[in-house]
């Protein structure tokens, strides 16, 4: 029995449309891609309005009615705050240009949003040991929700994973172990312990409720442009896993009758040195071949293998958008031009998207009269900076005028 307003019907695998039952512990459907939750939306629309939504905190379970969860003990919550869209005022030259800043969730990252859902589902599922492979963030969630859950938690990360990433995940309870290989070789090694060591599997994708986590972000965006989506939303794209949530969510709110049939171009932004959809995109594939040699100073993008990528291109072609490479100069140069001009420290996978911005701008993409929406996931503190600052000897003579 739930005691929250819930209107889960069923699961379907993302690329047969198989349903699978609810309220039953799944990784990937039977044929062996990822489950999307469905909902009975015409009910939902029924139990709640957007004036309803008005009177609620301004977090992510506000949208409950959209989310699986059934039980109101089985919420896992570290306060995961609606995240504020601040206008790059300075540097878009007279252009709506906003950024989605992710960076002010628990854990100071959009993964937040998943894990938060994956753990909450996985108490109302009985789970008790949880692993999963990560490039930092996506861990640390893990660990702080899980263990918030008393739920226990192994975490595999590439060894040249940020050390404040590593650090972070650790000190939140998971038992943390520094892999010599890439993110895939990581969820290799979970896959492959999953029977020995009694672990469920909470790869991005290979369970359903991640991306209901990450749909928030879609039904909060619309919600904050006052029911009006953008003409364009930039999102970094490794896993993909927010860009195809916010995706769903958009389909969700016009079965709903909330919003029309405009969507946003969805424009899957990637590293040079890592571009498995930006490559797939271009030769009109469904699905992305390996990326050979991955690199790229965006860890959280370095993702040489989607699992969900014939979902990610699904919506980016459907939408009318593209998926764009930028080099690490330019995602450095980006963090370097936003931080001193705006005042915001993006991530790299954030100043991602800034830099593609300016290349889709340049070769005409995108329009000057377009609203676009940019997503930084992460706080920039979370990752190596520069050295910065210059000595001073306090005991010798200071030419103030200088400095």
């Amino acid at each position: 029995m739930s005691d929250l307003p819930t209107f889960v019907t069923h699961l379907e695998c993302g690329w047969t449309g198989e349903r699978v039952a609810a309220d039953r512990l799944h990784n990937l459907s039977p044929q062996g891609h990822p489950l999307l939750v469905r909902y009975d939306l015409a009910g939902a629309a029924k139990a709640l309005t957007k004036d309803g939504l008005k009177s609620r905190a301004p977090e992510l379970w506000r949208y409950r009615e959209l989310l699986p969860v059934r039980r109101a003990a089985n919420i896992v919550n570290l306060g995961e705050v609606m995240t504020p869209l601040i206008p790059l005022a300075k540097l878009a030259g007279g252009a709506e240009v906003l950024v989605k800043d992710e960076g002010r969730l628990p854990t100071a990252s959009f993964k937040a949003r998943g894990l938060a859902l994956a753990v909450s589902m996985a108490k109302e599922l009985g789970v008790t040991k949880m692993a999963m492979p990560t490039n930092g963030n996506a861990g640390a969630a893990l660990a702080a929700y899980a263990s918030r859950a008393g739920i226990e938690t192994v975490v595999f990360c590439p060894d040249d994973t940020p050390q404040v990433n590593m650090a972070e995940i650790a000190a939140q309870g998971a038992r943390l172990y520094k892999v010599n290989g890439l993110i895939n070789d990581c969820g290799k090694l979970v896959g492959a312990g999953k029977e020995a060591a009694g672990w469920f599997d909470v790869s991005t994708l290979k369970e359903p409720y991640r991306i209901e986590g990450k749909k928030t972000m879609g039904l909060e965006l619309a919600e904050q442009l006052d029911w009006q989506l953008p003409d364009a939303i930039f999102y970094p794209t490794g896993g993909g896993t927010g860009l195809i949530g916010m995706w769903k969510a958009f389909a969700e709110l016009e079965a709903m009758g909330w919003i029309g049939k405009k969507r946003p171009k969805m424009i899957a932004v990637q590293a040079s040195g890592c571009a498995p959809i930006v490559r797939a995109f271009k030769q009109g594939t469904r699905r992305a071949a390996l990326w050979e040699n991955a690199h790229t100073v965006a860890a959280g993008i370095r993702v040489p293998a989607a699992i969900g990528d014939f979902l990610i291109l699904d919506a980016v072609r459907e939408s009318g958008g593209f998926a764009i490479a930028v080099d690490d100069g330019a995602i450095l140069a980006a963090r370097d031009e936003v931080g001193r001009a705006e005042g915001l420290l993006l991530c790299p996978e954030g100043a991602a998207t800034w830099a593609a911005y300016k290349l889709a701008l340049g070769d005409g993409r995108i329009a000057k009269s377009d609203r676009c929406v940019l997503f930084n996931c992460a706080d920039g503190r979370k990752y190596p900076l520069p050295d910065a600052g210059t000595a001073l000897d306090r005991h010798g003579p200071i030419n103030y005028a200088a400095l």
